[in-house]
């Protein structure tokens, strides 16, 4: 589990923390020894500090203390750099995050620093593809996804499938090409992408309606431009005597922020931050790799783990949002529903307990390009930068309706989903069966695939990253 990060700079063991000689250097920026002998620290070292560090300067934000926070930021920045390994590449977001979250403070700076950022339709589908490439995780989501519904759908001569997320065709031409090959022949199918770029569902339809024609199958592509949070559900014009199929690719997550926003409204002191100064403890280190170093006792008994039961508030009963939107799905009665998000715990209440959460599960991310990706590659800055980095910014500088990035793990979808009427079906063996064969293909060790009551999660060693569940409404 990339383990050059910690060994290609020497791989003695630490048998003393340098946090000891850190804490004894001046935190003056003025003084230029301190920093001298920093950027001469050994990857292992340098890597407790930065978490160490990274903790400091969340405590400093969390209450309050600029001041503090902006000198720990200084003693961050003559360490971390977004091209060197894991932890410093990682300590570069994170602190950009930090430094966000500080600059909030004052709304009229923080404006106009963001004022001019867009990002691109081209840049976000490029991103999006270098993810696709760079990683297994949606491509496992669409061979099961396609398998659930082939097996869904068998003898259904008219389906419609939705996809509430449609931007990659990949996955719907291989669905074509499957429906093609069917002893009875082909449905009629329809497939209604939803997506709130307008061109990119442009370019899905050209593609889609490309491939049926080639394989003379009848087709019919529906683009509903709209954000999720805002969808009509009357534009998905489902229609009665088709067979109904729901695609839901790292979506439903996005819709807690609704949730968060009204029961703040309903208890607005709620939302008061602890300031979390119990949460340090200096780390200890003396093995290889960044995963080993976070399940190192983090924090004085915290270590983020699945079970952690104050990490993701769920309150049903607050959930207007999200338990809508499901029961929405609920009442077009698909026959199956299937629902990839990312298996984190993202969504706790406090900044300390997100940044915690967000720096193990991210370490796993990083390292999983630490192990496959060379350093210099432009296509691993960009993910790193574009999609991680943003999503680092939104899970730790942002609160209330702006946090999207609330990802929960998969015993959390388990009680929305069946407070909302849907009963999980089991993913099928020749589904499992072909999605275990890819990741073997895949060219390494460190991917491994589980299951947990008829689910898959991938995981990254023995962290778990992405959940794919099947769900069919009840009755």
């Amino acid at each position: 589990m990339g383990s050059s990060m910690f060994q290609e700079e020497g791989s003695s063991s630490v048998t003393s923390s340098p946090l000891q000689f850190f804490s004894m250097m001046s935190l003056s920026p003025s003084i230029g020894s301190p920093y001298t002998w920093l950027r001469e620290m050994k990857s292992e070292e340098r890597g407790l500090c930065l978490i160490h560090l990274l903790l400091t300067c969340a405590n400093h934000v969390a209450a309050g203390s600029l001041e503090n926070a902006n000198i720990t930021l200084e003693q961050i920045s003559q360490l971390a750099s977004p091209d060197g390994d894991t932890m410093q590449r990682i300590a570069s977001y994170f602190t950009e995050a930090l430094a966000d979250r500080m600059l909030k403070a004052w709304p009229g700076l923080h404006r106009a620093l963001n004022s001019t950022k867009m990002v691109m339709v081209s840049e976000e589908i490029l991103v999006k593809k270098l993810f696709l490439e760079l990683f297994p995780f949606l491509k496992v989501g669409y061979i099961l996804t396609n398998q659930a519904i082939i097996e869904a759908m068998e003898g259904e001569k008219m389906v419609h499938v939705i996809d509430l997320n449609a931007a990659e065709p990949m996955q719907w031409i291989a669905l074509l090409q499957s429906l093609s090959a069917r002893p009875e022949g082909p449905p009629h199918l329809r497939i209604t992408g939803v997506h709130h770029q307008k061109e990119i569902l442009d370019q899905m339809a050209h593609k889609l309606t490309e491939e049926a024609e080639k394989l003379d199958i009848p087709f019919q592509f529906n683009p509903v431009v709209s954000k999720l949070e805002n969808l009509d559900f009357d534009k998905l014009r489902v229609k009665t005597g088709e067979a109904l199929a729901v695609s839901s690719s790292l979506q439903l997550h996005s819709l807690l922020a609704l949730d968060d926003e009204a029961s703040r409204r309903k208890s607005p002191l709620l939302s008061k931050n602890s300031n979390g100064i119990h949460l340090q403890k200096a780390l200890l280190m003396n093995q290889g790799t960044l995963g080993d170093l976070f399940e190192k006792d983090m924090v004085n008994g915290y270590s983020p783990s699945p079970d952690s039961a104050s990490s993701s508030p769920v309150s049903l009963a607050a959930s207007a949002s999200s338990e809508s939107f499901l029961n929405a799905l609920w009442g077009l009665s698909p026959k199956v529903m299937i629902v990839t998000e990312q298996d984190f715990n993202h969504n706790g209440s406090t900044l300390m307990e997100r940044l915690l959460e967000a720096l193990y599960s991210y370490a796993a991310l990083f390292d999983c390009l630490e192990s496959t990706v060379s350093r210099a590659s432009l296509e691993r800055f960009k993910v790193e930068k574009m999609l991680f980095g943003e999503e680092i910014k939104n899970i730790i500088a942002c609160e209330g309706i702006e946090r999207k990035e609330r990802h929960e793990k998969l015993d959390k979808w388990f009680q929305r989903l069946d407070s909302s009427g849907f009963s999980n079906m089991p993913l099928s063996y020749f589904g499992m069966l072909q999605a275990r064969r890819f990741l073997q293909t895949y060219g390494c060790e460190g991917y491994r695939m589980k299951e947990e009551n008829g689910c898959i999660v991938i995981c990254w060693q023995d962290r778990s990253l992405y959940s794919i569940s099947a769900w069919r409404a009840r009755k």
